[in-house]
């Protein structure tokens, strides 16, 4: 199996703008609830985007689900087949 290449993976994918972007909105709707209490570090809890936009942080739109609870909800990816090749 070819060494996991993570360069190649920030520069591609997670460093784009749009990424970045998602990934802040992600992590100030995590301290909003975490500042009103809701949760905690090391909790085990995550906070659900309810439309699955990482960009709309507005408190109608936020909950907190366990971990299992939360992808569950996800959508299934497109090329998903599972953990069997």
């Amino acid at each position: 199996m070819a060494k996991r290449d993570f360069r190649k993976e920030y520069d591609t994918y997670q460093g784009t703008p749009e990424q970045i972007a998602k990934r802040s909105s992600r992590n100030k709707a995590r301290r909003k609830l975490e500042a009103e209490g809701k949760v905690r570090k090391g909790d085990g809890k995550e906070v659900d985007h309810k439309n699955l936009n990482a960009l709309d942080d507005s408190g109608s739109n936020l909950q907190v689900l366990s971990r299992h609870a939360n992808r569950v909800k996800q959508p299934a990816h497109k090329n998903n087949r599972g953990w069997r090749k």
